[in-house]
């Protein structure tokens, strides 16, 4: 979005990011005019004919600047979950014909073992009697497939 973009918006026109990349927003153009804070991430631009633009996250991105966004970690989470899906479809062909599937628990429950490690977490294993008191392998998985975290 360009200086001429926003010169032409309404009054209180609400310009924000959701794209890739800072620069997708031409912040340094207005630059020169006042800037006044609402709040933290909120503010109005006030052009020299009194006519005021809200940009958020001042141009950056508006999911993580002007809300939690996605930390690094569900991200790096969502991300092998993504990658062992791929790994499973491209071993276990035969085993999925063409359609949608959930991802299968032992595997999400690999993807959360993987990441605990890297938090230097460890699980306990369930003894035998554990398992067999709640129905599950020792090994796991320890919910049903049709279960939602």
């Amino acid at each position: 979005i360009t200086h001429d973009h926003m010169a032409a918006m309404k009054d209180q026109a609400i310009v924000c990011n959701i794209g890739h990349f800072d620069n997708e927003i031409d912040v340094a153009s207005l630059e020169q005019y006042q800037w006044e804070e609402i709040k933290p991430q909120v503010d109005h631009i006030i052009f020299p004919d009194g006519k005021r633009i809200i940009l958020l996250a001042k141009g950056r991105l508006v999911n993580l600047g002007c809300a939690t966004g996605h930390p690094s970690y569900v991200m790096s989470s969502s991300f092998a979950n993504q990658m062992i899906a791929q790994i499973e479809l491209y071993q276990r062909t035969a085993d999925y014909p063409v359609g949608v599937y959930t991802l299968p628990k032992h595997l999400d429950e690999k993807v959360a073992r993987l990441q605990l490690r890297k938090l230097n977490v460890s699980l306990t294993t369930l003894t035998q009697e554990q398992a067999d008191y709640i129905g599950v392998p020792v090994d796991g998985p320890y919910k049903a497939d049709h279960y939602r975290y």
